[in-house]
């Protein structure tokens, strides 16, 4: 069969959507999906490590959030605007890519100002699509202080539909333990179960961890707006497979070990560069790879991944690796559980 958008289409009731976090990291509830079998267990996220065994691989993301969502004043005006940074385009220029909500009221030329005392400036320079902009901002200090300046007047970039203000729990907790490498606007959701102590029993068990780096942006989210799914195009994501993330996986395909990718980023990134042999290549670059049933997994045995919104690509991808109906069944079950959905919600492990 043909996939189409319309195949992925469930009903989410609203108060499934979690607007936060659970008390600890590793205590949201896991939905076990066996693709073998096509049966469903019900725990929590702690017993994890009951499905993997001495020398089995758990590749991580380590992208760091940085607190990407500003809110400005439009010169002469006033007006209130809401800037959401994309992506760094010149480290010298301090250009931006970034998107202004409201949209229509920013024109090339604009100025708008940022903080309590109008301590950062920024010049709109091009517009690039309905909301986006590029911006130059205008900084006298050093590139570590204007860094430093653009952490102190964002906020951490939880998700528009939980509908209120990030507090001091999500600059904590819309992150990860393992979280190095600054350049996501939004977390790798999978990686948010995982607590020290969980990790530390891990180790324990023998299970091994290796890290790569995508930055995960916003097109992630996009709605797919094709019925045809080989005509949606994804946005490109920064990513980065170290040698020795590749050497470690590898060891472990070899040994016939299982090999878990936490999170869709890492599924995208590892699929986006591997070998005509079934092995993983170190890597440097973008990818805008779009993964979709039907689709053949190189690497990978086992996801970690939580639950996603009807009709995204995130939750296409996990179709993908589980089996369209075995998956759509699982959300049914989801529902009918009632788990908890979306970015603070629970997770999924496919075997």
């Amino acid at each position: 069969m043909k996939m189409k958008l319309s195949h992925f289409n469930y009903t989410l009731p609203k108060e499934l959507i979690a607007d936060r976090p659970t008390d600890h990291r590793d205590d949201s509830r896991l939905l076990v999906v066996h693709r073998k079998t096509g049966t469903f267990e019900h725990r929590q996220f702690k017993d994890v490590l009951d499905y993997f065994e001495d020398g089995d691989m758990m590749v991580l993301n380590n992208t760091k959030v940085f607190p990407a969502r500003m809110h400005g004043n439009k010169e002469k005006t006033g007006a209130r605007i809401e800037v959401f940074l994309l992506r760094e385009l010149n480290v010298e220029s301090r250009l931006w890519d970034v998107l202004v909500d409201p949209a229509r009221k920013i024109r090339i030329g604009n100025k708008l100002y940022f903080g309590e005392d109008d301590s950062l400036v920024a010049e709109v320079i091009d517009n690039t699509t309905s909301r986006g902009r590029t911006l130059r901002f205008l900084y006298d200090g050093s590139y570590e202080e204007f860094r430093a300046k653009l952490a102190e007047l964002g906020q951490t970039p939880i998700p528009k539909y939980i509908g209120r203000e990030p507090d001091e729990e999500d600059v904590d907790r819309y992150q990860s333990i393992f979280a190095k490498h600054e350049g996501a606007v939004a977390a790798p959701v999978a990686s948010l179960h995982f607590s020290k102590q969980l990790m530390k029993r891990m180790e324990i068990k023998g299970v091994d961890f290796a890290e790569l780096t995508l930055h995960v942006g916003l097109g992630t989210f996009r709605p797919v707006e094709v019925e045809d799914l080989s005509k949606h195009k994804m946005d490109s994501e920064q990513f980065n497979i170290p040698r020795e993330t590749a050497d470690a996986v590898n060891r472990a395909i070899d040994n016939r070990k299982k090999i878990c990718a936490v999170g869709t980023t890492v599924m995208r990134a590892m699929e986006s560069s591997v070998s005509t042999d079934g092995h993983l290549n170190p890597a440097d670059g973008w990818t805008n790879k779009f993964i979709f049933p039907p689709y053949e997994f190189d690497v990978t045995h086992a996801l970690i991944t939580n639950l996603h919104p009807a009709q995204s690509t995130l939750m296409m991808m996990t179709a993908a690796h589980g089996g369209y109906d075995l998956i759509m069944k699982a959300y049914k079950e989801a529902v009918k559980e009632k788990y908890r959905f979306l970015s603070y919600g629970d997770a999924m492990l496919i075997l």
